[in-house]
């Protein structure tokens, strides 16, 4: 590709981004357009940013959980390109065996199971659909999940656009193989790309959660 400004839009499978690279660590508060402006070629002009999620149901030991996602999505709608696309989030409770049940113990346990169902489908169905109504000329798909390996494909191959995947890990072999570039974020590109503490937007003020 040539250094000519190119139209692109980014895919963010925001589960797979919290659970990937952002969890456990100090960048929580995080800018996905300044991410993608850091990790990016500087030609690569963002038009749009579509953000994939499911509203948490907050665990017992955790109340929280939901308040602070709520003000996540919040500070993400500041940003004009963006826009969330929401898919459901279950909780369930099945009992499933232990590894090494003690001789007279229990040999299964309850657990509590949490799955985010339809936001893998969605960030699919809108990078094939934009693809296909030409919205961009570069797509930038960030996630480690395999499964949308063949929805990258097809863009690429049928449709003959660019694809970059922007890894939380960096350990997914497919998609580092359908990919025309494959990279890891990178530590100190989530080290810059963090919201001031406090912002504002049409209902007011949004604060970083307190921990975050």
């Amino acid at each position: 590709m040539t250094n000519a400004p190119v139209r692109t839009n980014v895919y963010v499978d925001g589960f797979n981004l919290y659970y990937g690279c952002v969890k456990g660590t100090a960048y929580k508060w995080l800018n996905i357009a300044e991410l993608c402006r850091l990790s990016l070629p500087a030609h690569f002009q963002i038009h749009r940013i579509r953000y994939f999620t499911a509203y948490v149901q907050p665990r017992p030991d955790d109340p929280g959980q939901l308040d602070r996602q709520l003000a996540f999505i919040r500070v993400l709608e500041t940003i004009p390109s963006l826009s969330v696309h929401l898919g459901q989030f279950l909780v369930t409770y099945p009992r499933m065996a232990l590894k090494d049940p003690g001789p007279k113990g229990p040999r299964t346990v309850q657990v509590i199971k949490t799955e985010e169902k339809g936001s893998d489908v969605n960030l699919a169905t809108y990078l094939v659909a934009d693809a296909y109504e030409k919205d961009f000329t570069a797509a930038v798909v960030i996630t480690d999940d395999s499964d949308l390996a063949e929805a990258i494909t097809l863009v690429r191959k049928r449709l003959g656009h660019h694809v970059t995947v922007l890894s939380p890990r960096g350990s997914s072999r497919t998609l580092s193989r359908v990919a025309t570039r494959f990279r890891k974020i990178a530590p100190d590109a989530l080290a810059k790309s963090q919201f001031p503490v406090t912002m504002t937007d049409a209902n007011g003020t949004i604060s970083k959660p307190a921990g975050w």
